[in-house]
């Protein structure tokens, strides 16, 4: 199986592209989650999208909004509230975590593949077969 981040921005305008990915594909929505951390010292959110893998090819996309959104636990903002509204109509909890930055990392490759590790070792994701 491949999994995959797919960014689409930092959830400025490309937020509503996210919610149509989840809408348009309700019955494909595995997980949606909300990937806290700090950057330059301000608290930051990112919201991604976990769909079933498809079938066949195996391939389990991500789609991201990185690092772009405050962190309502310490703002609250109209974007994070569209994506707990799509949370609602999807009937899904939103899975918090607290991660690293991507600035902590040589390169945005290595940083997707260290978040794709923590979401198997929670059991979000399923190992590699």
């Amino acid at each position: 199986m491949i999994q995959r981040f797919i960014e689409l921005g930092n959830g400025y305008s490309d937020i509503y592209e996210l919610l149509e990915i989840g809408k348009s594909n309700k019955h494909r929505v595995v997980h949606l989650l909300a990937l806290h951390t700090h950057l330059d010292d301000k608290p930051i959110t990112s919201l991604v999208i976990v769909l079933k893998p498809t079938q066949p090819g195996d391939f389990q996309p991500l789609y991201v909004c990185r690092e772009g959104i405050p962190n309502p636990n310490h703002i609250a903002n109209k974007r994070y509230e569209l994506f707990f509204d799509l949370a609602t109509e999807l009937n899904k909890t939103i899975i918090e975590l607290q991660v690293k930055d991507s600035n902590q990392f040589a390169d945005i490759g290595l940083y997707y593949q260290h978040l794709i590790g923590i979401l198997r070792m929670n059991r979000y994701l399923p190992a590699l077969q």
